[in-house]
């Protein structure tokens, strides 16, 4: 709720909100495309316009918790010329743009982080660590396994056949399940772990 109170800082993560949910729904279509599926691309998916993508709810918790999801793109299997394989590769593209853009934003910031300052101010210091804080909470949100998330879709690929029809039952009540899980703050034993791990990966110092 901080950030409700804070127009500034909505302001000034809101970009970064932006570029998530797009980057990482643009990668899921695009993996599907490269393994042979078109249906992102056929049904306008395929893009980096925010609003292709965009989820009220799913936005609103990237911005006020730090993890959330956008609109899925849309993925036909049956064009899967190997479908577990595929299911996997296609399932973490998203993910991996995410932790791509943190990576990107953390060698700016090393690198490049004096100059920016005093070109862009405090402002655009906040704004680039807001990208990486945000795109880390998105990767590490979607690892979690519970459907509809892309842990979940990871987890369905490596699991034996005579356990997918509890998997797909589960799959029925995977956006209840997780509503719950979130409204009780449960999730926070899932995510905060995937999120401090793949945080303690970047070479990230604060620049404050």
């Amino acid at each position: 709720m901080r950030l409700l109170q804070d127009p500034m800082m909505l302001l000034l993560t809101l970009p970064a909100v932006l570029w998530a949910i797009s980057f990482h729904e643009f990668c899921h279509g695009y993996a599907a495309k490269l393994v042979g599926d078109p249906t992102a691309e056929r049904s306008g998916r395929l893009s980096l316009n925010p609003l292709d993508h965009f989820d009220l709810v799913g936005t609103l918790m990237l911005l006020l918790v730090g993890f959330g999801w956008a609109k899925p793109v849309p993925i036909n299997t049956r064009y899967f010329r190997h479908p577990r394989r595929d299911l996997v590769i296609v399932s973490l593209a998203g993910i991996v743009g995410n932790i791509l853009t943190a990576v990107v934003c953390v060698l700016f910031l090393r690198f490049l982080g004096e100059p920016w300052y005093r070109l862009a101010g405090r402002a655009g210091i906040t704004v680039l660590i807001q990208m990486i804080v945000i795109n880390v909470g998105l990767a590490a949100f979607n690892l979690i396994p519970i459907p509809p998330l892309d842990g979940s879709r990871v987890l369905e690929a490596f699991l034996p056949f005579r356990f997918l029809r509890y998997y797909y039952w589960l799959e029925r009540y995977g956006m209840i399940i997780l509503l719950i899980l979130l409204v009780t703050g449960i999730v926070d034993v899932l995510f905060n772990p995937i999120f401090n791990f793949l945080w303690g990966l970047l070479p990230f110092r604060s620049p404050f």
